[in-house]
């Protein structure tokens, strides 16, 4: 008799991840099982009238154990689905397939979403057995900062602007900025978002150091926004904007 479970190593998913996935079967039987086959959906779904998959193999991942020893490389077929064949669950062992997948253009982004897919160990002389998991994206800012620095060349005694362009791509709003400027900047004003920020109540300067700190809390940049092309089922990403502009005499 055969049974069989299948695990995500990490129960969570974010932007251009890997997730690998364990499916472990046990013969509780006296008799070798042959020719048997392990097949993946990669997280189908539907969209329209069309399916959509998205988690994309990625190949040479398929790694095939017998109680716990490695075997020679499994008949693979990518897919999707994917499909690895030719196992042989010995009589009172185990065997465990485990592989890699990339999240892609068609896993949803957005706060709450999941993939749900679906393995099948099927064989000749038995009851197809269902294999089930589940993994939620993550809520945290995928964040990329681009620092600018005018005019150029500055003069001595000139004034000095930083400007600091921040995108989140991410589904969560949050970030905290820290520098330190060289050179050294004094009597430094702020704005955020166009709106003039004071110290100590929105940030903190150290005149001797450079050292530049946002509080906790007072940098928000909005969530990425999450569309979808209406006929392909791609999710399209613009990330949430905001702008950090200090500025000085050196």
């Amino acid at each position: 008799m055969l049974s069989a479970t299948k695990t995500a190593v990490r129960n969570t998913y974010g932007q251009s991840d890997t997730v690998t996935y364990i499916v472990s079967i046990v013969n509780s039987g006296t008799t070798p099982i042959t020719g048997i086959s392990v097949t993946d959906n990669l997280g189908e779904y539907t969209f329209g009238t069309t399916t959509l998959v998205p988690l994309t193999y990625i190949d040479g991942t398929v790694k095939y154990y017998v109680n716990g020893v490695l075997q020679p490389l499994a008949v693979v077929t990518a897919g999707p689905p994917l499909v690895v064949s030719g196992i042989t669950v010995p009589a009172g062992g185990s065997v465990t397939v485990v592989y890699e997948a990339a999240v892609n253009e068609f896993a949803p982004l957005d706060t709450t979403s999941v993939i749900n897919n679906t393995a099948i160990v099927a064989g000749t002389g038995i009851t197809p057995i269902t294999a089930e998991e589940e993994i939620t994206v993550e809520s945290t800012p995928v964040l990329t900062i681009t620092k600018s620095v005018s005019p150029v060349p500055v003069t001595e005694n000139g004034t000095l602007t930083y400007t600091f362009l921040i995108q989140n791509s991410g589904n969560v709003a949050a970030v905290v900025v820290t520098d330190v400027f060289d050179p050294v900047l004094s009597n430094i004003s702020v704005t955020f978002n166009q709106t003039a920020w004071s110290s100590p109540a929105n940030y903190s300067y150290n005149e001797t150091t450079g050292a530049f700190a946002t509080n906790s809390g007072q940098i928000t940049v909005p969530a990425a926004t999450f569309t979808r092309d209406e006929v392909t089922g791609v999710w399209n990403i613009s990330p949430g904007i905001s702008t950090l502009v200090v500025t000085g005499t050196i």
